[in-house]
């Protein structure tokens, strides 16, 4: 069995009362949006049912002052979903941050890499 390199995975989430309002999951799924432009196509290439990533959109929704995945009526393909600009602020910030904290802590992060087996 071949053996794959140690990564390093940052889990920043962020609650508001007993609601996760945004963590890597949420983040994959509006990338995932952004890209398929539908909840159903985003939540099939991330392998998970569109019944659990439309609760997490309806999650997101009501954690922030605005909608972060709004609906799109009509349209060649009968509409579909987009990212509001709040959403698309929320990815960048996100990521922004995970490089960031990636940056910040290189020296410790090598550190402990080097003490794995």
């Amino acid at each position: 069995m071949k053996r794959e390199p140690p990564r390093v995975h940052f889990r920043l989430r962020i609650s508001r009362g007993d609601d996760i309002a945004i963590g890597p999951g949420k983040i994959d799924l509006l990338e995932a949006i952004a890209r398929t432009g539908s909840i159903t196509a985003a939540a099939k290439a991330l392998g998970m049912s569109y019944r659990r990533a439309w609760l997490l959109v309806d999650m997101m929704n009501r954690c922030f002052v605005s909608p972060v995945v709004a609906a799109e009526v009509g349209g060649p393909r009968g509409g579909g979903t987009r990212l509001t600009l709040l959403g698309e602020e929320l990815m960048r910030r996100y990521r922004r941050i995970e490089t960031a904290a990636a940056q910040a802590n290189a020296d410790d992060l090598a550190a402990l890499m080097r003490l794995l087996r």
